[in-house]
């Protein structure tokens, strides 16, 4: 009998779970690209980032899951420690959201909302219509979850028990760390609030306030675990963010017990109602925490600086970004890692063409096989790194994002398809130029100068139009650069035809020379195709405002 109530919990905690994972996906397909900008604004002051974090949290339903985006941010240096733990701070914050639309406590709608959003579902001729059904749905299913917790069946079992119950009561210790291993158990801290609600809402009222407030703290605790597993094998930055959201919850919870009367009279003051007290008990511990910590965030940080201390790491030169944890988290931020690692994809490419730039006009033979080696490293880099990125996409794809966002992902592939042809030219570029020996008439070099500081104006102005969205710059490389680069190709191809029929250079030489322009015309074809893809991009985000 005991196994077929375990059974009856284990399946309500599914379907709660089930439904916030609905109406996390709603939500964030609702947003759309809004939500893959707001992930790639996350980089700001303090303050910023516990506004940012609630977003976040709201949107996809999970502070263990904005948490584990934030470990990762640092991992990849896009965050500081400082800035991290004001995005903690939000998605604590954040968190509180879901106990409360828990507390409204409408089970019997639940099967209503369930059939209210298959039939929108049905009818829905438009995405964004679709996706709200998804989100009703799953409200449907998450207070299906509750009423199954809270069955009959469930209470009576527990009722059984209450010699358990009582000693969660009369030791709040013993309740904050029923708290925390329950979260960490369902990896929810919201299922694990919902079920303190169904107990203590049930008629027998088998979890009363005394017991369901430690237990609450306890499952701030438990949050954080996910975080410390997704900062274990990281680099010690991203472990700093992981002991940052587990001392920051350590310590406000040890503040809170000290301080258990006065906060559970404020609690009492807020609701005659025990689920709103409960909801209320923990957005209260949360938003009281951020205000308590928000001027010592500074000082959070030296400390932690000096629990886990940073040492020089060598950063890797292959792929940065690209963290698999960010696409079970949330997709968009995992569209957004992709174009972190398009653009750290576009420093590798400037720096092999600055390496080009030494090789033709700082000329130096006994650098050629140490240039060679590192250009040919940062060819590898390019490599690897295409053949990441639309790996990590198809992952991305399978998991299912809106139409606005996978547009954006196929243009952040065929980007980097673009860039790695890109290195691929260069390539060319710098065999012509050993082979060669640098042997070029003066005029051939200065043709060959202007029109190269033309193309890597065209590769960074495209690369700057995507990272910003700029359309100005996407223009710019489309409508005067690439037919800039065009002119030139055929103006200095007339003019080293000319000296080839003048006798002022060596035929074979200027057969490099025009491969060289070739290269060089091709580079722009490619960057024209970047700022193409912006564009793109700007055009569908309007189509779908």
């Amino acid at each position: 009998m005991e196994i077929s109530i375990f059974l009856n919990v284990a399946g309500g905690v599914g379907l709660f779970l089930y439904g916030v994972k609905l109406m996390s996906e709603a939500l964030q397909f609702i947003a759309g690209d809004k939500m893959r900008k707001l992930i790639g604004d996350l980089t700001k002051t303090p303050l910023r980032g516990i506004f940012v974090g609630i977003l976040v949290t709201v949107l996809i339903q999970s502070s263990s899951g904005t948490t584990v985006m934030t470990v990762s941010f640092v991992n990849n240096g896009l965050l500081n420690l400082t800035q991290a733990i004001g995005i903690i701070m939000g998605a604590n914050v954040g968190t509180t959201v879901t106990a409360q639309i828990i507390a409204f406590n409408i089970e019997a709608f639940a099967l209503p909302l369930v059939a209210l959003g298959m039939l929108m579902s049905i009818l829905a001729k438009r995405k964004q219509i679709s996706y709200l059904a998804s989100g009703i749905i799953g409200l449907g299913l998450l207070f299906l979850g509750m009423q199954t917790m809270s069955s009959k069946e469930v209470v009576g079992i527990i009722s059984q028990h209450t010699d358990f119950v009582l000693m969660l009561s009369r030791n709040p210790l013993t309740g904050v760390i029923a708290g925390m291993v329950l979260t960490i158990l369902i990896q929810s801290s919201a299922a694990t609030i919902g079920l303190v609600m169904a107990l203590a809402a049930s008629s027998n009222g088998l979890i009363g306030l005394d017991t369901a407030i430690p237990i609450i703290l306890g499952d701030n605790l438990g949050t954080t675990f996910t975080a410390v597993i997704a900062a274990m094998g990281a680099s010690r930055p991203a472990k700093q963010a992981a002991a940052a959201h587990v001392l920051f919850n350590l310590i406000g919870t040890v503040i809170f017990l000290l301080a258990f009367p006065i906060y559970r009279e404020i609690v009492v003051m807020s609701s005659d109602d025990i689920g709103r007290q409960i909801a209320n008990a923990h957005t209260i511990f949360n938003v009281l925490n951020t205000i308590i910590f928000f001027p010592f965030v500074g000082l959070l940080a030296k400390l932690i600086s000096k629990i886990i201390p940073l040492r020089p790491e060598d950063k890797p030169e292959d792929v940065m970004y690209l963290d698999p944890t960010l696409i079970n988290v949330s997709t968009a931020s995992a569209v957004e890692a992709v174009k972190d690692e398009l653009m750290h994809m576009g420093r590798i490419i400037h720096d092999m063409f600055a390496l080009i730039h030494e090789a033709f006009f700082q000329f130096d033979i006994s650098k050629m096989e140490e240039r060679r080696k590192k250009f040919d490293n940062y060819e590898e880099s390019v490599n690897k790194i295409t053949r990441a990125i639309s790996s990590y996409a198809s992952e991305i794809w399978q998991k299912g994002v809106s139409e606005q966002i996978s547009t954006v992902l196929g243009c952040y592939v065929n980007a980097s398809l673009d860039l790695e042809r890109i290195g691929d030219r260069g390539e060319n570029l710098i065999e012509r130029c050993d082979a060669m020996d640098n042997y070029l008439s003066t005029e051939a070099i200065a043709e060959f100068r202007d029109m190269y500081e033309t193309t890597t104006l065209a590769i960074d102005t495209s690369l700057e139009s995507m990272k910003s969205e700029n359309s100005h710059l996407a223009m710019k490389v489309i409508n005067e650069i690439e037919k800039k680069i065009d002119k030139q190709e055929r103006q200095y191809r007339q003019a080293h035809i000319d000296r080839l029929n003048k006798g002022e250079c060596d035929p074979e030489k200027g057969v490099n020379f025009i491969t060289l322009l070739s290269n060089l015309e091709r580079i722009g074809d490619h960057s024209n195709n970047v700022a193409g893809y912006t564009l793109d991009i700007l055009k569908f985000n309007k189509k779908a405002a």
